[in-house]
């Protein structure tokens, strides 16, 4: 099978950000925000998908985090579209529900190549968790679902605590990557009726 590997670098005023991403990893991270909630969230993320990650971020937290967190969604977006290829294979079509404690998050997927994000339920009830602003976590999926051309949706079904309810979304969505990206044997080209993702 073909390696299905990307490598990102990402340069602004704002922010300078490098990626390796590989689809069909080990759960490996070695990640660098600067922001160590966000550090977390992304290791979570890779673990929990199966991925491996290499992440490093530089970006101008003297401002606040948004240009970092925000920049790395898209570059994550872009190594997720780089990685997935021409789709030849994949289920396309990811979703999954995951418990978090008090928290209950849905998250549904599809690499379609059409961008679309939504994301309802709960508000988040701290404006803050450790040094991560809860208002980036839409801006960073957000960011994710338009470079990659993915459409997305969460549901925050239930939930008290912002740090549950965020790790939730992070594991639920790594998830329904994984499944997205799976190959599936049975499948011969791109799995639509138009031919091509």
């Amino acid at each position: 099978m073909k390696s299905r590997k990307a490598e990102i670098h990402r340069a602004t005023k704002e922010t300078d950000i490098s990626m390796e991403l590989n689809l069909d990893g080990a759960g490996k991270a070695q990640i660098s925000t600067g922001i160590g909630f966000f550090d977390h969230m992304m290791d979570a993320f890779t673990r929990h998908g199966m991925f491996d990650l290499k992440l490093k971020v530089e970006g101008d937290l003297h401002v606040d985090g948004h240009h970092s967190v925000e920049d790395t969604g898209i570059v994550l977006g872009e190594a997720i579209k780089e990685a997935a290829g021409d789709k030849k294979g994949i289920r396309r079509y990811g979703y999954f529900i995951l418990p978090m404690d008090e928290a209950l998050v849905m998250c549904a997927l599809d690499l379609s190549g059409r961008p679309y994000f939504v994301m309802e339920g709960e508000p988040f009830r701290a404006p803050m968790v450790g040094d991560f602003d809860t208002e980036l976590v839409r801006e960073f999926f957000y960011s994710v679902s338009y470079a990659a051309g993915m459409n997305l949706h969460f549901r925050i079904l239930s939930g008290t605590n912002a740090h549950h309810i965020i790790e939730g979304m992070f594991k639920c969505f790594s998830k329904a990557l994984d499944q997205a990206t799976m190959i599936d044997p049975r499948i011969s080209g791109v799995l639509s009726t138009k031919g091509s993702l």
